[in-house]
Parts: C-alpha cells; sequence; structure tokens
C-alpha cells in the first residue's frame, strides 16, 4: 500500500491553497489528440507519478465531465435524462475538497483538509488512492431525476455517471493523463470522507494523474 505521506506533493498555487471559490481557466474545444486515438489509447492505470495537475488541467477535465457546452440551454457536456443533472462533482486535492459549479465554471471549497487517505480506507485499501495527485467524485441526488421519472431514475442515474465518466477518461488521455474509475467503497464511509449532504450518494471515485512512465 503506497502512503500518500511520503508523496512529495506541491500546492497547485497559492489560489488552490488558500482561496475558497477558485475560477477555472476556460475550456478548450481543441486538442493535439482526436477522439479516435483518445478512445485507443484509454486504459485504466492505478499508479501515477508524484506531479501535481495544473489548474488548467483540472478545469478541463472537468469541462469535459459535467461542464455547460451550450450557453443558452445549460446543456452540458454529458447527457442527462430530461437535462435534470442530478450529478455532483468534487476534486479532492491536498488543499482540501472542492465541488464543481458547472454555471460559473469555478470550484468551492468544502473541506479544507487533505482526505484521499480516508477515501482510500474507504475504498478497501486500493493503492491508487495513495499515489493519485487528484481524486474526482461523482455523487448523485437521485431526487432530481426521481421528480420526472420517478423509479426509473435508478436506472438513469447511474447510466448518467457513466457517461461523464468516460468522458472525463477520454479527456485525461487526451491530456496525456491517465485514470481508474473505482466503485467498490463503502458509501457510508466515503460520504463521511468528503462530509456530503445528505441528499447525495457517491456512485464513482476516479484517482487521477500522470501516469509513471
Amino acid at each position: 500500500m503506497n502512503s500518500i505521506g511520503l508523496i512529495p506533493m506541491v500546492l497547485l498555487s497559492q489560489a488552490m491553497a488558500f482561496d475558497e471559490t477558485i475560477h477555472l481557466p476556460q475550456a478548450k474545444v481543441a486538442g493535439s489528440m482526436s477522439l479516435e486515438q483518445s478512445i485507443a489509447a484509454r486504459r485504466s492505470i492505478r499508479a501515477f507519478a508524484a506531479k501535481t495537475l495544473s489548474i488548467e488541467q483540472i478545469g478541463q477535465l472537468l469541462w469535459a465531465a459535467q461542464g455547460i457546452t451550450d450557453t443558452k440551454g445549460s446543456l452540458r457536456a454529458a447527457p442527462s435524462a430530461g437535462a435534470l443533472y442530478p450529478l455532483e462533482t468534487y476534486v479532492v486535492l491536498p488543499a482540501g475538497i472542492y465541488r464543481y459549479d458547472p454555471r460559473n465554471h469555478e470550484l468551492k471549497r468544502t473541506v479544507e483538509s487533505d482526505r484521499r487517505l480516508e477515501l482510500q480506507k474507504a475504498s478497501l485499501d486500493q493503492d491508487a488512492f495513495g499515489s493519485a495527485p487528484a481524486v474526482f467524485v461523482f455523487t448523485a441526488v437521485f431526487e432530481r431525476t426521481a421528480i420526472k421519472y420517478r423509479e426509473r431514475a435508478n436506472l438513469y442515474v447511474p447510466i448518467e455517471v457513466g457517461h461523464a465518466a468516460q468522458n472525463l477518461l477520454l479527456q485525461a488521455t487526451a491530456q496525456g493523463l491517465a485514470g481508474v474509475p473505482i466503485g467498490a467503497f463503502n458509501d457510508k464511509r466515503v460520504a463521511e470522507a468528503l462530509k456530503l449532504p445528505k441528499d447525495q450518494r457517491p456512485l464513482y471515485l476516479l484517482p487521477l494523474g500522470y501516469p509513471i512512465q
């Protein structure tokens, strides 16, 4: 098992270390790798180099997963049943936990301490958390979808998180990054580690970083 305490972690920036709200750079809509190349190159990686992600990289990843791509209708990058958007996205960093606000394309800090070790313990002690500089977390408020689709929300919400996670992983691949989607965890312990509101349920954890060459 990797020890998070032994990994040299440099804070992304002074803003990332101290600000409660971080305004993310505008996302790019063109990159150096084609969609086809990203699909072919994507692999699940569980060990990462001791190198932090830039604020630009984090912003681009969040945009690909849940960013607004149609400003007139506030539609997002991943499809959602009825455009009800039950998902919430968090980034767990050394400086704390940040919730993504798609409408303003910014991060809002919800917890000030590093919770990656707690997530590792809540996820069967999987080593991927020990070396990842960032862990992306998808949670859901099922009631947002159930208000229209009732019991079908139990199907539609898990489908939606799969769309968002794949977008994030393909964007990571295009940036020379890699990650692994993890669904094996104790729901209660993850919710406690993230200090989630009671109406949010954790669905997917994605440790992510630079793959070891």
